[in-house]
Parts: C-alpha cells; structure tokens; sequence
C-alpha cells in the first residue's frame, strides 16, 4: 500500500509542477473556467500576451489576426488577409506578430503595437503552427518535423522529427512552448502532445475527448485547435475551429480502467 501511495503522489507531483513532464504519461483533464468566443472564428492560432488574447483565423476570403482583451472578450482590433492567404498559426515575439499562411509559402510578419504588415519570410512549405521558445521561431508544416526559425532573418536554423514511442507524429498543427517544452495539436484528433523542445520526443499526451459537449455543435463546427499558456497564472487556455467557447483545463493522472 506504501508504495501505491507514493507512486500516486509522485504522478500528482508531475501534474502540479507547473506542466513540466518528464516521463511519457497519458493526462486526463479537468474543466475550471471558459470563456465565450466568437463561432465563426476557424480558430488556427493563440496566444495570451499580457493582457491581450492573439488568434489567427482561417479560410479564403475569410483569414484574420485578431487582438481581443482577454478579460473582458473585446475585440480590440482586426486585420483581414489578402484572399489569396489562408491564416494559420500565429505567435508574438518581442515587437512583432508573426502569422502563418498554409499554402502561400508566407510567413506574415506584422508591428505589435500597431497591426500593421511589416514583412513577410519565405517558407518551404505548408504552414501549420507557430510558437516560439524566446530564441527561434518554431513552426510546424504537417508532417513530423518542427522548424526553428530565425526570427530577424527568416532563416531555418534545424529542424527536430517528433516521435512517440519511437515512431512519427504527425499532422503536428497549433503550437505554444510551455516550461521549455512544446504543446501541440495533433490535427484531426482529441490529442495533445507534450514534446521535449530538443529531442523531439513526446513526453506526455492528453485526452480532451469530450471538451466540446456535443449540444454545443453546430453545422460547421471543427476539431480541436488552440493553446494558449496564461503568463499572469500559468493556466492552460485551448479551443476549436468555430467553437462557442475557450476552456481553461487542469492536467490530472488519466485513472486507469
């Protein structure tokens, strides 16, 4: 019994340091506060900074970046994408916005303050997410690797393959660095993946199956896709493609069946 105990306590241990996961472990959740968000926003990308909520959203024709007051849900200021670009993630770095495109091979760079387009870095490829680790830009483009990218230059610098359980992940999509390791989507799924910043390696994975009730959906309403890391308490925010809602979450051990 003593040793169940303590390696209960070690696994809650886990949870409460501030989301830094060292071992592979699947994480449950738990739901402690929500905010309402727009439906139509195909939420690709975000990020809290300050006390300003970042998105990135998607579609021809219909590709934002949008800045809101994370306290009160005002929208603050919007920008509206060529229709030629489909957003996707989005991440702020020092002075700037940087956002991704899917398919145009441009990543967007724009001024903080003001919003206003500054330049734009080619890409190789497609874009998917974006963070960055107060170094590199870091993006993803679908496939198993992830891209660091300098932030003046637009240069990639190396790329690291995620892997779990020694084999590919793929479809790695939204991104946010979280304690010096990196959060994703996994497109397409309920997953989240805990990935160690320098080997690729998954060290964790969480289950939100069952995040959006099902009498919450509506006709057009999309997969999971957001994670946003609060500053002021280390909260974890994410979110879906057209959901009514952005969900704060708490990791907890997944109980065994």
């Amino acid at each position: 019994m003593r040793d169940l105990l303590l390696k209960a306590a070690m696994t809650v241990t886990l949870v409460l340091l501030s989301y830094g996961v060292s071992a592979q472990l699947p994480f449950d959740y738990r739901v402690t506060d929500q905010k309402p968000q727009a439906r139509e926003n195909f939420v690709q990308g975000m990020q809290i900074v300050g006390q300003h909520l970042y998105i990135s959203t998607g579609g021809y024709g219909e590709s934002k970046l949008l800045r809101y007051n994370f306290s009160s849900g005002e929208l603050e200021q919007s920008v509206r994408l060529s229709p030629r670009h489909f957003g996707e993630g989005v991440t702020v770095f020092d002075n700037q916005i940087y956002q991704l495109t899917w398919r145009a091979r441009m990543l967007l760079v724009y001024h903080r303050d003001t919003m206003q387009p500054s330049h734009w870095f080619k890409i190789p490829g497609e874009g998917w997410g974006i963070t960055h680790n107060n170094e590199h830009l870091i993006y993803s483009d679908g496939s198993d690797k992830l891209y660091f990218i300098n932030p003046t230059t637009g240069e990639i610098t190396h790329s690291i393959s995620v892997t779990e359980d020694s084999k590919p992940v793929r479809r790695l999509n939204e991104l946010e660095f979280i304690k010096g390791e990196i959060w994703a989507n996994v497109w397409q799924s309920n997953r989240l993946v805990i990935i160690d910043s320098a080997s690729g390696v998954v060290n964790a994975t969480v289950d939100l199956q069952g995040l959006l009730p099902p009498q919450e959906r509506r006709p057009g309403t999309d997969v999971l896709n957001g994670i946003a890391l609060d500053p002021t308490d280390q909260s974890i925010w994410v979110t879906g493609k057209r959901w009514p809602w952005q969900y704060q979450i708490e990791l907890l051990p997944l109980k065994a069946e």
